[in-house]
């Protein structure tokens, strides 16, 4: 679970023309004030750490910051932040200092790169890129490496940008620059769609692209890509929620905490403008109608990806509607085959190809019709697989290589499947 602390709500100092927090924004639900002892009251609640978020989290006064910062380092020994970056300054840098802060910064590219995360004009948006760009590199001056989400677009990956775009982040990884999240355009609106969005054949180029030339990187690395490989080899205890069956009336993976001490859900799945309640219990509907439900009706019946993507964010999903599966079907989809085919180049067996799969589908069905979600991994080692299950189960580790040194604490499962 994923605790984002929003004491603003989505109020931001810049207006980003994509942002999905917008439906938020057009409905009027901004935040303006915020109660922190109600804050910190439903934090404790929760006992998790928890993420400073937005919109944008340093609009929140510097004392205020101090105080949160100071309670999270008490509390749990770190803390973490995303922000755009535009805002920061040295006290802030003391502050994430002092209370051991994880930053992430969000930012597309530089100069004309980053122009549709717009701030009114285009000399204020491009003064604002640079102060981001300036803040990054004054982060890894300090020892504070962040890590950046990047969202692709038609401004920064499109076949005449992407080559600027790689300059770029040839120029993240020599500052040593680890990790980005890469994001695909979450369109809420025609518009959005029309300006902004890649076509499918332009989103895989650009991705594929990025995935051969992450291995000309000294550092830099996009984790989406190690996760999908993961997914393909069942190692899947440490992705992110898009690929984990998250239920849209509760969102599981991301708890919010408003100015007021409400909770709420990931932004992502909110196509409303309205924070609702959380549903009391995670229901994994959607998951279980995709898998039954043809491609053709907006399902992924016979996908052998399924068991990897599980239809992808519901915050992406067709129509915007989250019983369909993602719009962006077809680029993962691409992405999965492009890094199955290396898997089986250097003599794998991914998982989409191994009747391996077949046997994890019907434990992940089973568990999701009982109202309990697993990940992959905690399949493998079910003590519910019959022995020649178990037997498959030791033969896609086998030819994968995965030993005890991928499994840590599940050690004496592995050694039990190995003597069959």
């Amino acid at each position: 679970m994923g605790v984002e602390l929003r004491p603003l709500g989505v109020a931001c100092n810049i207006m980003c023309t994509y942002c999905y927090q917008n439906p938020q924004r057009d409905a009027g639900d901004i935040g303006a004030s915020y109660d922190m002892a109600k804050m910190l009251e439903a934090l404790e609640r929760l006992n998790s750490p928890f993420t400073l978020f937005g919109g944008e989290p340093l609009l929140v006064p510097i004392e205020d910051l101090e105080a949160l910062f100071a309670w999270g380092y008490q509390k749990f020994g770190h803390n973490t932040i995303q922000t755009n970056g535009t805002l920061i300054t040295e006290k802030h840098i003391a502050l994430f200092k002092k209370y051991r802060v994880s930053v992430g910064i969000s930012i597309d590219g530089d100069e004309e790169l980053n122009d549709v995360r717009w701030n009114g004009t285009l000399p204020r948006t491009r003064a604002a890129t640079r102060k981001t760009m300036e803040a990054i590199e004054r982060l890894c001056a300090e020892g504070l490496t962040p890590g950046l989400i990047i969202t692709l677009h038609r401004f920064n990956a499109s076949r005449r940008r992407l080559p600027r775009l790689l300059d770029w982040l040839k120029r993240l990884d020599a500052l040593g620059i680890k990790s980005s999240r890469l994001h695909l355009l979450e369109v809420e609106n025609e518009l959005q769609k029309r300006l902004l969005q890649l076509s499918t054949e332009e989103y895989v180029e650009a991705l594929i692209t990025l995935y051969r030339f992450e291995k000309e990187l000294h550092s830099l690395r996009f984790d989406i890509f190690t996760e999908m490989r993961n997914l393909l080899l069942a190692l899947d205890q440490k992705t992110t929620c898009i690929w984990n069956g998250c239920d849209p009336l509760t969102t599981k993976a991301v708890q919010g905490v408003e100015g007021d001490g409400a909770t709420s859900n990931c932004g992502r799945t909110n196509k409303d403008g309205i924070d609702f309640l959380k549903a009391e219990e995670e229901g994994f509907e959607r998951y279980i109608a995709l898998y039954f439900t043809p491609y053709e009706y907006n399902g992924c019946r016979g996908c052998r990806f399924f068991l990897m993507c599980k239809g992808q964010c519901p915050g992406t999903a067709i129509g915007h509607d989250w019983r369909n599966r993602s719009e962006q079907c077809p680029v993962w989809m691409r992405l999965f085959e492009e890094i199955e085919s290396d898997m089986l180049a250097e003599g794998l067996a991914p998982l989409s190809l191994h009747p391996l799969r077949e046997v994890l589908e019907k434990a992940l069905l089973n568990a999701w019709m009982q109202g309990t979600n697993k990940n992959l991994f905690s399949l493998l080692f079910s003590r519910e697989l019959s022995k020649p299950e178990r037997q498959i189960v030791h033969d896609f580790l086998q030819a994968n290589g995965i030993t005890h040194r991928w499994c840590g604490e599940t050690l004496e499962h592995i050694d039990h499947v190995g003597t069959l």
